[in-house]
């Protein structure tokens, strides 16, 4: 059984799916959700000689924070425990760092079908980089069929 349970977020409408993977998930007494986002480490842009001043990094966090609120808020009226992260670097170190830290046993990641999924992989998205680098379990939650 999963008892830690780290859902990556970013505010996009693939990791909504990653945190409604949860109500898929039995209700247990010990178990932990751990609702991770991580910030881009602005250096590379100053490093090419954009500046990107510090109110609008600012900004950006807060929206963050207030999205990553409001995720943890809609599992834990669904009686999860919830605990949110809001970190700095690059996802994959980030991530898989949390991973052995926290001692996590799952890891979900959200995947729209929309895009083609081999070209993601392909790419090197982070999903794919994540799976090279953590010692759990990944679940890639994707949006249902349409019924009709």
């Amino acid at each position: 059984m999963y008892r830690k349970i780290m859902v990556a977020f970013d505010g996009s409408p693939e990791s909504r799916l990653a945190v409604d993977e949860c109500s898929h998930l039995m209700q247990v007494s010990d178990r932990e959700i751990h609702l991770v986002c991580v910030l881009h480490d602005p250096s590379p842009y100053l490093l090419a000689g954009e500046f990107v001043p510090e109110p609008a990094l600012a900004i950006d966090r807060s929206r963050m924070q207030a999205d990553l609120d409001e995720a943890a808020a809609r599992l834990t009226a669904r009686g999860f425990s919830v605990t949110t992260h809001l970190q700095d670097g690059e996802p994959v170190d980030v991530i898989s760092r949390m991973v052995d830290s926290l001692g996590i046993d799952l890891v979900i990641v959200g995947h729209r079908r929309s895009k083609r999924f081999a070209l993601r992989w392909w790419r090197g998205s982070v999903d794919a980089m994540l799976v090279e680098r953590v010692h759990c379990s990944i679940l890639v939650a994707g949006d249902r069929p349409a019924t009709t």
